[in-house]
């Protein structure tokens, strides 16, 4: 028995002692990013878990194996597996490897730059020149394919790409608000995201503090806030 299905084994024994064992399958998939996945499939339990992770050490895969069964089971997960599983995903070279395979197997939905009402184009290189001294290098642009509130803009560093949300794509709304959702993500170009002891930091003390430095910033958020 492959050892990644035997670590599944034990922790289903461990969160259901009194359930009989089921049959597991567990494999290895190619995934475009570091997902793992688990169904019940005819009575049976089908892992699958990236092949990036096929390297990983023992603690790490029991980490997997507790996380992807409690969701299942609706179970509380220990803090402890969540920090193991973190701290091994934000290792340099691990991190180097995820961002590869995003690039090479990944797909990204891009657009167009140019909506009913606003050129995002037009301005990035407007905010590029007034905050960022024309030095930030213009990536791919795109309004998104679906209106959502939840998203509002999110750069991808894996395909250097901006998108940002149309529900900013309307006649309503002012050009200072498309703008600072542009701005704050073309911050993210700027400041990466930084790690350290397991955890990912998005908004560093310099993001914020130059993020406060675009005009209408207070009034933007006010503006977000009521979406």
């Amino acid at each position: 028995m492959p050892e990644s299905c035997q670590i599944f084994i034990e922790a289903f024994r461990a969160i259901r002692p009194r359930t009989p064992l089921p049959e597991f399958e567990v494999a290895f998939r190619p995934y475009a990013d570091v997902n793992n996945v688990i169904r019940v499939r005819d009575g049976k339990l089908v892992v699958g878990l990236s092949d990036l992770l096929q390297d990983a050490p023992r603690p790490v895969l029991e980490a997997i194996a507790v996380i992807l069964l409690s969701k299942l089971y609706r179970k509380p997960i220990p803090e402890h597996y969540h920090s193991r599983y973190r701290r091994y995903l934000n290792q340099r070279s691990v991190r180097k490897q995820v961002l590869h395979i995003r690039r090479t197997r990944g797909r990204k939905w891009l657009g167009a730059a140019q909506g009913a009402h606003f050129n995002l184009e037009e301005i990035f290189d407007e905010l590029n020149v007034k905050f960022f001294a024309g030095r930030l290098l213009r990536p791919q642009i795109s309004w998104s394919r679906t209106i959502s509130r939840t998203t509002l803009g999110h750069f991808d560093s894996a395909h250097n790409a901006i998108i940002i949300s149309k529900i900013f794509d309307r006649p309503k709304t002012p050009r200072f608000l498309v703008a600072y959702i542009l701005y704050h993500e073309m911050l993210h170009m700027k400041y990466p995201v930084t790690h350290s002891r397991g955890r990912r930091c998005f908004h560093s003390f310099a993001f914020r503090k130059e993020e406060k430095l675009f005009p209408q910033f207070a009034e933007a958020k006010k503006l977000i806030e009521q979406l």
